[in-house]
């Protein structure tokens, strides 16, 4: 397996196992990083934990004036370890995606748009229905969102993203040719012509 176009790649599919496996290196990996940063004593008071939120604080400019030169070898580790996370965390869902036949761009439903709403849900107006409405949202959001990359399969033939994943063989029902052959259209048969030879005329 290519592990480079597999974790940092955005071209391809990825199955619903190659979904999850991604989860548990992006989590050994968190745990690793933090271990390591706690052990240099860069931990502070609080501890240090990587969270999916982070990457959305950095649009929050309150978020900036809270910072201190002491605490900025732990924040360039979270920052850098929270990017690299993230980086895989988005590859890989775009693949999986893409198994299931859709554009990378529902990567901004499924994740940009429900993680701003969480990190700005506290300036809605006070109103409760404002902050029901967003709490909906971004719950029917991920939680569509988490289905259709963890649990829904791939398309199982050929599809404009590449071949099944799982390498198998299927048929595809087509409104205009009847059937078409999992292994896609192949160019090779088309251009074969086959030449034609010359007869007595019928009587």
């Amino acid at each position: 397996m290519d592990w480079a176009n597999y974790l940092f790649g955005f071209k391809g599919r990825d199955n619903r196992a190659k979904f999850w496996l991604a989860g548990l290196i992006i989590v050994c990996w968190m745990l690793f990083l933090a271990l390591l940063v706690v052990s240099a004593g860069l931990g502070g008071k609080n501890g240090f934990s990587f969270n999916v939120d982070d990457i959305f604080r950095a649009f929050d400019p309150d978020r900036y004036r809270s910072l201190s030169w002491a605490g900025l070898p732990a924040l360039l580790v979270k920052v850098c370890g929270t990017f690299l996370f993230v980086w895989v965390y988005i590859a890989v869902s775009i693949k999986r995606l893409h198994d299931r036949d859709k554009s990378g761009w529902w990567m901004v439903p499924f994740f940009a748009i429900p993680g701003l709403m969480s990190q700005f849900s506290d300036r809605l107006p006070d109103e409760s229905y404002w902050v029901v409405a967003a709490g909906l949202i971004v719950f029917v959001l991920y939680v569509w969102g988490f289905i259709e990359l963890a649990f829904l399969p791939g398309t199982r033939y050929p599809n404009r993203y590449g071949p099944n994943p799982l390498g198998k063989t299927h048929v595809r029902q087509g409104r205009d040719s009847g059937s078409r052959s999992a292994r896609g259209w192949d160019q090779q048969s088309e251009l074969d012509t086959v030449p034609h030879k010359a007869g007595p005329p019928a009587v």
